[in-house]
């Protein structure tokens, strides 16, 4: 009795969704650390001053760009796992975010070196399942980053045609560009990405979400305009 009442107080209901504080906290550092890994990259200025050669990069220059990055890469990568988590649950699993702490110390390190590499970790889940619920679980996670990609591409058209830019253009731009990154990549079928389990369960499945997600990425890394 004493083990279930610690059990309950210690968890959150968040969307229908059960959180340890654990998980919770696995999320924060993850999406503060991914923040911080695409400011060092995004910034070469800023790396500069960490490594003591002092330019002319403000605060608000570095704020702008670290909030930019939680809005965009922090938010894109944290839902995509997400997603994942609400499908397992559907499906009966146990399920919860793990923060790999290793490379998201990579990630920061990386981006202060200009390469970035980012795995901040992922939904592990326990439990019987078939085949299909595996791909579905999978899937979850490139579908939702084409979701955001939509809910980008809205206020990224408007500041395109109305010759805007400033921070709402980089959120939009960046969002765009980083989600439709995320869901091709994590669409590829090797290793441990989403496409091999997709393409483990239906051929069919995994082309129709693959190729366009592996083209709109292509898209989005060279073809999206600059500054308006």
């Amino acid at each position: 009795m004493a083990g279930r009442r610690q059990r309950t107080t210690t968890e959150r209901t968040i969307g229908g969704l059960s959180f340890s504080q654990r998980e919770l906290r696995d999320l924060l550092v993850a999406w503060l650390a991914l923040g911080l890994a695409f400011t060092f990259f995004l910034e070469r200025q800023f790396r500069r001053i960490v490594f003591g050669q002092f330019g002319g990069l403000s605060g608000a220059e570095i704020a702008s760009t670290f909030a930019v990055s939680l809005l965009t890469v922090g938010v894109g990568f944290l839902l995509h796992e997400l997603a994942h988590k609400v499908v397992a649950v559907r499906f009966g699993q146990i399920a919860a975010f793990k923060a790999d702490y290793r490379m998201l110390g990579f990630a920061v390190l990386g981006g202060l070196v200009g390469f970035l590499f980012a795995a901040p970790g992922a939904v592990v889940h326990r439990g019987r399942l078939t085949a299909k619920q595996h791909g579905l679980i999978a899937v979850a996670g490139p579908v939702t980053n084409l979701a955001l990609a939509v809910v980008f591409l809205v206020p990224f058209v408007a500041a395109l045609l109305s010759g805007t830019g400033g921070f709402l253009w980089e959120v939009a731009r960046m969002g765009l560009q980083i989600n439709l990154l995320l869901a091709g990549f994590n669409m590829l079928p090797f290793g441990p990405l989403d496409g091999r389990t997709v393409r483990k369960w239906s051929t069919p499945v995994f082309l129709a979400v693959a190729v366009p997600s592996i083209l709109l990425a292509i898209i989005g890394l060279l073809f999206l305009p600059q500054m308006p």
